[in-house]
């Protein structure tokens, strides 16, 4: 039998970090550049752990999840 590696360090790490974007924008206090930051540390991590698993349709989705806190970084910052 063939031991599967699950990597649930990156699975995670993505889903505290997006639960405190979310937390975070949904306040507005103030804190959405932080929120964005943790939205590209969750997609990436999770986008790692979907590579990882071969789960092509969640790495996919973190694909489009980054380019959306890159997006919210840039217009925050200019």
């Amino acid at each position: 039998m063939i031991k599967k590696k699950n990597y649930y360090i990156f699975e995670w790490l993505g889903v505290i970090t997006a639960i405190f974007y979310s937390i975070f924008v949904a306040l507005n206090l103030g804190l959405e550049v932080i929120g964005f930051f943790l939205l590209l540390v969750s997609a990436i991590s999770i986008g790692v752990w979907a590579y990882l698993n071969r789960h092509s349709g969640i790495l996919l989705l973190q694909f489009f999840y980054s380019c959306a806190a890159i997006i919210g970084l840039f217009r925050w910052w200019s």
